[in-house]
């Protein structure tokens, strides 16, 4: 039985690491785009004027 509630938890945290992995690489992803759109909007106004 004492076996069994370590297999548990570490089934948890496996899945917990997973989940916030994903959700850093989502917020990479995020951040990243909004920067390069950012950038191109910036390049746009500079060939503008």
């Amino acid at each position: 039985m004492g076996n069994e509630v370590f297999y548990i938890l570490g089934g948890l945290a496996v899945v917990y690491f997973a989940i916030t992995f994903y959700n850093k690489k989502q917020s990479k992803r995020r951040k990243s785009r909004a920067f390069m759109e950012g950038r191109k909007l910036r390049d746009r106004k500079d060939t503008d004027s």
